[in-house]
């Protein structure tokens, strides 16, 4: 994560304005930096190529999460999912700035593909035997990014090179932690490994505070809002479409009778459902709120690295959920395949309801994803004390979603208390009352 202030303005050279702007084209050209002063940076074709290692990383991941189930499985399917994002949106905020189009970023971009590859290699074995491999390339990425960065800054000004050195010290001090955790293994690897992920995820929180290098501010987390927005969105898609080739891999090494495309078509549907309820509003939303924000740096921070952390393992939970059905639709729900649609659908739907809170003005938590969450806590514990085949509850778990997505895409596109008053209902006027009370305390004007 690139948190980084403007370089120190330079005087005005001698030889007036012409001068000045020469000699400010002449700093652009041979900058490092996208120097998009905050607005729009397009995403970059090498960055979209970077993109294609972590879709063979969440298919790791996923496989990972679907042969460890237990409590010990959850913890170590966790911290990998962490490191695997941690890798991922550091550098996002890297390429927010840097300029993939000059060869210094490309060449560091394409290292960077190559160990998370490597990462993403050792990952199944990230608790057993590759353990090592997997802290090392860890390691590589996170602190070697980021003390290349501060090379590659040292033109910059004081700020950016500052603040890259701050990352730096974080990794540096998580770094053992990884380390100590592969050599010893067992209950102590995970121990360790927890403390480290601790480490980097407060750093940002703590706004990288460093004894005797101060900390950034939020005017200096001075970013373009819509790349960031847009690494996002095509991160959810990652994982969408592992979900997608997850389930159409599995439904492939079988016989395509009646109940198994009728899973296939169950899994997809879900997938489709879950792509609507982020794109439909969500992302828009999100993308218009941080894009200009004067703090679009902590619009980042909070809504996108860690609020996007809970939608984007929901989505990846969502997958093995999708493989076990697939892999046995035709018998009882058992508790992995009723834990994963579960769990999928709680940190999904939880994590996108405050990520859409976070981008209203009214500051409301969706009523249809609380809805959605309560519908799947019901329908679970019905399936964990009483029989249900497996389908038939995968399909409810569809309906379920299908329900919310109506309902939001209602409340966004006409809106349900406007339908109600139109008919003459008594509730629309009270919910119309709430909320126009709500909007004068919030100091919102009235529609």
């Amino acid at each position: 994560m690139c948190f980084l202030t403007e370089p120190n303005r330079k005087p005005v050279p001698a030889g007036g304005i012409g001068a000045a702007v020469a000699a400010a084209t002449e700093r652009a050209r041979s900058s490092l930096l996208r120097n998009h002063g905050g607005g729009h940076a397009p995403v970059s074709n090498l960055e979209l190529f970077f993109d294609l290692v972590y879709v063979f990383a969440i298919t790791q991941l996923s496989h990972f999460i679907g042969h460890h189930f237990g409590w010990i499985g959850v913890i170590e399917g966790l911290i990998l999912f962490l490191a695997v994002w941690w890798v991922w949106i550091f550098t996002a905020w890297v390429t927010n700035w840097a300029n993939p189009d000059r060869v210094p970023i490309r060449v560091l971009l394409l290292t960077l593909m190559f160990f998370s590859l490597v990462l993403a290699i050792a990952l199944p074995g990230a608790f057993a035997d590759q353990a090592k491999l997997f802290a090392c390339c860890y390691i590589a990425l996170q602190l070697g990014r980021t003390l290349a960065m501060v090379v590659i800054f040292r033109n910059e000004g004081r700020g950016p090179q500052l603040n890259m050195v701050r990352i730096a010290i974080y990794f540096a001090t998580s770094a053992p932690f990884w380390l100590a955790g592969a050599w010893l293994g067992g209950g102590a690897q995970i121990g360790l490994w927890l403390a480290a992920l601790a480490i980097e995820c407060i750093g940002p929180l703590a706004m990288f505070k460093v004894p005797g290098l101060s900390q950034s501010t939020t005017q200096d987390w001075n970013i373009s809002g819509s790349h960031m927005a847009e690494r996002c969105a095509l991160f959810i898609i990652i994982a969408l479409g592992e979900g997608i080739v997850v389930s159409a891999a599995t439904f492939s090494e079988g016989p395509a009778d009646a109940g198994r495309i009728a899973a296939l078509v169950t899994a997809f549907t879900g997938s489709a459902l879950v792509w609507w309820l982020y794109f439909d509003i969500g992302a828009e939303r999100g993308a218009q709120l941080i894009s200009g924000h004067e703090q679009a740096g902590r619009i980042a921070r909070n809504a996108y690295t860690y609020l996007h952390m809970p939608i984007v393992l929901g989505i990846v939970i969502f997958a093995v959920g999708d493989a076990l059905l697939l892999e046995d639709w035709s018998g009882i729900a058992g508790r992995p395949l009723i834990l994963t649609q579960l769990g999928g659908a709680v940190l999904f739907l939880a994590g996108l309801a405050y990520f859409k809170r976070y981008s209203t003005k009214t500051n409301n938590l969706p009523f249809s994803h609380g809805l959605a969450i309560m519908l799947n806590l019901v329908l679970a514990l019905v399936a964990w004390f009483r029989p249900m085949p497996a389908l038939l509850y995968a399909e409810l778990c569809v309906v379920i979603l299908l329900i919310a997505a109506v309902w939001e895409w209602g409340s966004y596109h006409g809106g349900w208390m406007e339908r109600m008053e139109a008919r003459g209902w008594k509730l629309g006027g009270v919910l119309r009352q709430r909320t126009n009370a709500r909007r004068e305390r919030l100091g919102i004007p009235i529609d």
